[in-house]
């Protein structure tokens, strides 16, 4: 694809509000990324504030925890396969699997939500390549979702996903009881991917259970690798050594 591609066709035509409230980012103008006042008078309107549903179904406005990595803006590059397409501000919404993306950090501004094109990532702290993908969770279930490319080599890729759960809070019953407010809890789970697969699968989190997952050589080299190195594959730290040695 051209580099001249406009930024608006990686946008979805839908007015990202989200978590406005809960973020302190105010519904504002809809802002550029190269689309036209008739793409933008196009939209087809708001998404529902979740953060006042949830409030609304609960009965409960207090919340624990953020359903975003970080609740601010961040600044990135947005690429479309290898082309790359500018300079965004980007905040992931890990409980909607959504990237949301603006101009600039005004509070003003109105997000948008990118769509879910497995061509297009954006850079996770500017470090980390971040997309959309299919995978296939511990229990065999198939997901969509976005994945953080950790480590990319001969052999094997390396990817990590934040996903985030809802708990639904409890009013309190009565004064001597405390309200039990909403909250959003983060997890961490790995995903790799054989060079040449299509399929992306969860790594458990015990060294023995990834070595089984392997095929013999990698699992022999693999297995006095991390004895010899005292390496616990919890660790991101370690795990991502574990795949640096299997991809070198």
């Amino acid at each position: 694809m051209s580099k001249n591609t406009p930024l608006a066709l990686f946008i979805s035509l839908v007015g990202f509000y989200g978590f406005s409230q809960y973020a302190g980012v105010t519904p504002g103008s809809s802002g550029g990324f190269g689309a036209s006042q008739g793409v933008i008078q196009n939209m087809k309107g708001g998404i529902t504030d979740q953060f006042e549903r949830l409030s609304k179904e609960t009965g409960i406005d207090e919340f624990q925890g953020s359903p975003y990595l970080d609740n601010s803006f961040q600044a990135t590059q947005m690429y479309y396969g290898e082309e790359a397409q500018g300079k965004v501000y980007y905040r992931y919404n890990a409980y909607n699997e959504e990237i949301e993306i603006k101009n600039s950090t005004l509070e003003e501004e109105q997000p948008k939500a990118l769509n879910k094109d497995k061509a297009i990532t954006v850079m996770l702290d500017n470090k980390y390549p971040l997309s959309f993908k299919t995978f296939i969770d511990g229990k065999g279930n198939t997901l969509n979702g976005y994945l953080a490319l950790l480590n990319d080599g001969n052999n094997f890729k390396l990817f990590k996903r934040t996903r985030v759960n809802f708990s639904q809070g409890q009013k309190a019953q009565n004064s001597f009881v405390k309200a039990v407010p909403n909250k959003f809890s983060h997890y961490i789970e790995y995903y790799y991917q054989p060079t040449g697969a299509k399929r992306i699968d969860e790594i458990p989190t015990k060294n023995k259970q990834l070595l089984k997952m392997l095929d013999k050589p990698f699992e022999a080299k693999l297995e006095k690798y991390l004895d010899e190195n005292d390496l616990n594959i919890k660790e991101e730290a370690d795990l991502i050594k574990a795949f640096q040695f299997l991809n070198s």
